[in-house]
């Protein structure tokens, strides 16, 4: 091995591990629904309110993916990410001290939220500088972070809360992300990571494609709009199927868990296999998870009903990752990323805040399911109309 190909591997290892520590932290936003009952007990606001908050972290989270790339071109990476991890670790403490949805909403919803996407973006971008083989599966395994993190957190943040109360979780959550992000930065300043290919044509950064991004925005909106409802309110779903405060607990880590193994699949899978059969098959997937617990409703069917919900969002969530690898040039990446998650955050105001009004007005999680199920099924169709191969130029470097 040369010292240069040497010297790639190591900045490749580096980017991935600094994309690593702060995104699991900030997955924790997976792990929403450990904070319905105490959040709703502490404020006296209902589940509609808490799915708006939620909502709102989505849209700000979303606005930090999307304004990213114009923010990693004008400041260096570790300023950045620094900054950043400061804004979110700021937004959670002022949740912590929250008397009223207002407060909570500024802080969760709004800095907590925009901080995050900000730094979600920046080092996946970076990563994509960095890593040129295996595209695929690299993206997979950062997109499966975030619910990596939410496994992880769901069960230390419900400990936690019972132990020590739900401010000082939500202090102790601050402090973590501030010290990951201030290490991420830490590694960027220390391996000299960049955001472009400075020798690549500038026509590779405008490449706009349309016509396949309008497609691949329909399937992941489309599995993103019932995922993100299991993810969102997992806990609560659990119980009213029947479910014990500790099954919703341990199930809602075992299914961000196997959310994150989906998205590490869909990564790999769209490295061998033409993203229309990948994303069809995750969608088919997720409509059997819906059907399972429509037909057979009770608190095992209701585990494995979600499980299977949650795997068809995140075999799509790491497909999609992966082919924006494959049909743009690497210094668009994070652009086209940015847009794309767009449709993540008009999921996340869609299904899921239905959801929560159902809920609240018949105690039960069936029209849900039944509008799961209708978007999975609207999401295979959609799926097989995907390019079968990448549309860039023949010969165009990863």
């Amino acid at each position: 091995m040369t010292a240069a190909a040497a010297a790639a591997r190591r900045r490749a290892f580096v980017a991935i591990v600094a994309a690593t520590v702060p995104t699991l932290p900030f997955g924790t936003i997976y792990a929403y629904s450990v904070f319905l009952a105490p959040m709703e007990a502490m404020l006296g606001i209902g589940r509609a309110d808490m799915a708006f908050v939620f909502s709102l972290a989505s849209i700000t989270l979303t606005v930090g993916m999307v304004g990213a790339p114009r923010l990693y071109r004008r400041f260096a990476p570790p300023v950045l990410l620094l900054g950043c991890g400061l804004l979110s670790a700021s937004g959670l403490l002022v949740a912590a001290t929250a008397g009223g949805l207002a407060q909570l909403a500024l802080g969760y919803g709004v800095l907590f939220g925009l901080g995050g996407g900000v730094i979600f973006t920046t080092l996946q971008q970076g990563m994509n500088q960095a890593v040129v083989a295996r595209t695929g599966l690299a993206n997979g395994y950062y997109v499966s972070l975030y619910p990596l993190g939410a496994m992880i957190g769901a069960p230390l943040l419900g400990w936690a809360i019972g132990a020590h109360g739900l401010r000082v979780t939500l202090g102790a959550l601050a402090l973590t992300i501030a010290v990951a992000a201030a290490a991420a930065a830490l590694m960027y300043r220390a391996a000299d990571l960049r955001m472009r290919d400075a020798a690549a044509a500038a026509a590779d950064d405008d490449a706009r494609r349309w016509d396949v991004f309008a497609r691949l925005f329909a399937v992941f909106f489309l599995a993103a709009a019932a995922g993100l409802t299991v993810m969102s309110q997992a806990a609560g779903i659990l119980k009213a199927y029947g479910a014990g405060t500790a099954m919703a607990l341990g199930a809602t880590s075992f299914i961000t868990g196997s959310i994150a193994a989906a998205r590490l699949s869909g990564g790999w899978l769209v490295d061998r296999f033409r993203a229309p059969r990948v994303g069809a098959f995750a969608h088919l997937l997720a409509l059997g998870g819906s059907l399972l617990l429509l037909t057979w409703p009770s608190p095992a069917m209701a585990v494995a009903g979600l499980t299977m919900i949650g795997c068809g969002y995140g075999v799509v969530s790491g497909m999609t990752a992966g082919a924006i690898a494959q049909y743009w040039h690497r210094n668009a990446f994070g652009r086209v990323a940015g847009q794309i998650y767009i449709a993540w955050c008009l999921a996340a105001i869609t299904l899921p805040m239905v959801a929560g009004w159902l809920f609240d007005r018949s105690q039960g999680y069936h029209g849900a399911m039944m509008l799961a199920a209708a978007v999975n099924l609207a999401g295979i169709a959609m799926s097989l109309t995907l390019p079968g191969r990448s549309t860039r130029r023949a010969g165009e470097a990863a």
